[in-house]
This record gives structure tokens, sequence and C-alpha cells, in this order.
């Protein structure tokens, strides 16, 4: 498995080359390093410690969703270990300072166009993986979970710490988001088979987007990842938020209308 993944340094850029935008629009993914400082990471994680202490609402259990590693249920020995905390957004200003940061809003208007949108009904959360009672995230695509005009939106993952293979780090698979998928192809719950012969040759091209603490992956709505579970001794955090084009709404009566959104100057 190749971990050499495409990225861009910590330099004073604050845009993609074009090298770079042709390179995201090919593959469906880019790594920007260093984008997130010490100080703003550390404002992130003290929040995300309390919410997790106080198990400070809303959030999402492992086990609520029952995927491989998970405890059976919330009344089991883990049943309590948190997989994210869901509206980041509206548990502190730092992350409404994160949301505007020029790094990433230049660099999304250059995907996305002009005028971007911060949809807060989808990720908007942190994610968390326990070094034990995590679980495994089969392989899909965002869009799964989404409904909007176009299935034209882009995620940034921020890494709070060190995200490795061990701990679960996001797999993905480069030009997968280009890539017509038959329906077939997925599950009842619209993941993508690993039975099929056929899959498991688009698989094989998987990478590793493995990060350091204030590195930021962009990735396609489309594009297919998956994570496992943390197999390390400390727990892993990471910031997700997704955008949209101003022209891309979603659909009424969706679970994409279900939150405001905010219009990102």
């Amino acid at each position: 498995m190749e971990t050499d993944i495409f990225s861009t340094t910590a330099s004073a850029a604050l845009e993609f080359s074009p090298k770079e935008l042709d390179s995201f629009e090919r593959d469906g993914y880019a790594i920007v390093r260093n984008v997130a400082d010490a100080e703003l990471r550390q404002r992130m994680l003290n929040v995300t410690l309390e919410g997790l202490h106080r198990h400070i609402e809303p959030l999402e259990y492992e086990a609520d969703l029952h995927y491989p590693g998970a405890p059976v249920s919330t009344s089991e020995l883990g049943g309590k270990t948190v997989r994210r905390l869901k509206q980041a957004h509206s548990r502190d200003f730092v992350f409404t300072q994160w949301i505007q940061n020029p790094a990433i809003v230049n660099r999304l208007k250059q995907i996305l166009g002009p005028k971007i949108v911060c949809p807060l009904s989808h990720h908007n959360c942190i994610m968390t993986k326990e070094p034990k009672f995590s679980s495994d995230t089969g392989w899909h695509q965002d869009i799964r979970y989404w409904s909007f005009e176009r299935p034209e939106l882009v995620s940034v993952w921020l890494a709070l710490g060190n995200e490795t293979e061990q701990n679960g780090c996001l797999q993905l698979v480069p030009g997968s988001h280009c890539t017509p998928f038959e329906r077939s192809r997925f599950d009842d719950e619209i993941f993508f088979r690993t039975d099929l012969a056929e899959n498991q040759a688009v698989l094989s091209k998987k990478i590793l987007a493995e990060l350091n603490p204030g590195d930021v992956l962009f990735f396609h709505c489309k594009t297919l990842h998956a994570a496992t579970r943390n197999r390390t001794d400390n727990t892993k955090y990471s910031l997700v938020l997704t955008y949209r084009s101003l022209d891309n709404p979603p659909k009424e009566e969706s679970r994409s209308v279900v939150l405001p959104e905010l219009l990102i100057h």
C-alpha cells in the first residue's frame, strides 16, 4: 500500500497552484501540510476534551452505529465510547475562526467557485477514535448521506493530532470520484462491497492519508474512503466540515436542510 499522497507544504501560499488543483481534480483529494498552528489546535482540542469529559450533546456513540469493533449497546462495557461530537461550529468561536481560515477558503473557492457555503447539517463535527472500542468504517462515498442539486461538495478534514495507519487514519481511492459505480456494487447501507472482484480491483489502489497535527485533507464527496479502528494507546481527534457552492443548494425536505448554513465570504 502506497503512502506517498499528493500534498503541498506549509508554505505561505494560501491557494492551490495550477498543478495542485489539477491533481485534486484528477484524484479527488489533496493534503495541505501545517495549516492550523499549535495555538489554534490546542484551543480546539481543549473544547473537544471538555465535550468528551462532560458528554456534551449532541454526540454520537460508537454503539449507535454497530460498526465492526463497536460495543453492542450503550449499556455494554465501552458502550459510552464517543464516536463524534456533533455540531462543532456551535461549541466554540474557535471553530468559526477555523471555517474562515484563508488557506481553507481560498482553496475551496478554486474548487467550488467564488461563493461557498458551509452546510451545518453534514459533518460539522469532531471525530474521536478511542484506543478501545473504536470501530471500522467501511468503504463509502459521503454523498450517500446528502441531498443536493449536484454531487459536488468538498470535505475539509483537520488533524488535531497524528493520524497514522495504526490509529485509523483515512484511506482513499484516487480518482474514484470520477467513476460511475452501479448501485449493485454497494450493499443495502450503501457501503462499497468488498466481496466483489471488480470492487477489490478498485480498492487495491487505495492510499493512506497519514497526517501530522495541523495538516488538512481536502476530499470530494464522491471519493471512496474508509478507516480502521484505533490500535494504539492514544485517542485520535479530527475536525471535519463540508462545503458546497452557493449555486448547489440542498434538496427540499431532505436531511440536508435540517440546519442552517453559513455563507463564507
